[in-house]
């Protein structure tokens, strides 16, 4: 099986470049968003066609949820239009298309973890930027899973854990956000799980499912930053301040929580619990 891997500088590009070598029996082909501009239809062509690709993973994507509303086109341009491209392209290579999305794609009022079949009402430019991307890749007629994540953290890149443990080390006390909940989910366990799938997928049949993928258990910030500074053995308080406290331009959810019941009925996958996964990441890699 060759795998095509686009956006492999990222947190979750960066968990499958490290884990490939675990699969000796597939081919993977890394491309950073430097190395391929997945809105680029004749290099994703070219990229395609080069690797002889029969999966491609779509990491790529444009990620600042403040950026996309003051540059809207670049938001569009690749979590739109690079989905929408890589989608033509994998049919005509008969080619299976791993696309991953997010929790944006809900406005964030639902009382409980989001499932795949809640209508999709996205708040802001990064949220519709992906859901249209996700809309491009159903309508494109390839053989597709769409994978939404939640909280999405790594030891790779920038993300919360790494900003509370770096500010926990520097300051006594930190104000986080406890109005807000989601599911955190380590890019780690989103790569396992999807290196799971590749070994149960037929490709020679058509898929088109959408699942959510994040660690089982939901959380605040609060709460996210409070298991942070205890499994890394920091001192730092941890305060609750409400998400006024803080001054954004995109919006966000009040509801990121996600239910991955559908990937587990599915596909067979045990999903760890979040707590269980941050401690994996911390003290397993020794983060602190």
């Amino acid at each position: 099986m060759n795998i095509m891997v686009t956006g492999s500088g990222g947190q979750l590009g960066s968990e499958f470049r490290e884990k490939a070598e675990r699969y000796p029996q597939w081919n993977f082909f890394f491309f950073s968003h430097r190395e391929l501009d997945i809105s680029d239809g004749k290099h994703v062509c070219e990229a395609m066609r080069q690797c002889d690709c029969d999966v491609v993973i779509n990491c790529a994507a444009f990620t600042s949820v403040d950026m996309a509303e003051t540059n809207p086109e670049a938001s569009f341009r690749v979590n739109r239009d690079g989905a929408g491209i890589l989608a033509r392209w994998a049919r005509e290579q008969r080619a299976l298309l791993i696309h991953f999305s997010t929790y944006y794609v809900f406005d964030g009022l639902s009382p409980r973890p989001y499932h795949t079949g809640d209508p999709a009402v996205p708040l802001g430019v990064y949220g519709m930027s992906k859901l249209q991307g996700e809309e491009l890749v159903r309508q494109a007629g390839a053989s597709h899973l769409i994978v939404r994540v939640g909280w999405l953290y790594s030891r790779f890149g920038e993300n919360f854990v790494k900003t509370m443990l770096r500010l926990g080390r520097e300051r006594d006390s930190l104000d986080v956000v406890s109005d807000r909940i989601g599911s955190p989910v380590y890019a780690a366990d989103v790569v396992t799980a999807v290196m799971g799938i590749l070994g149960k997928v037929d490709l020679k049949r058509c898929y088109s499912s959408t699942y959510h993928y994040a660690n089982e258990g939901v959380c605040s910030w609060f709460d996210f930053a409070l298991s942070i500074m205890s499994t890394a053995n920091l001192p730092c308080r941890i305060l609750p301040v409400e998400s006024s406290a803080f001054a954004v331009s995109g919006p966000r959810p009040w509801c990121s929580a996600l239910s991955s019941t559908a990937v587990k009925r599915d596909w067979g996958l045990a999903v760890p619990y979040w707590q269980d996964s941050l401690a994996a990441m911390i003290v397993g890699n020794v983060l602190t």
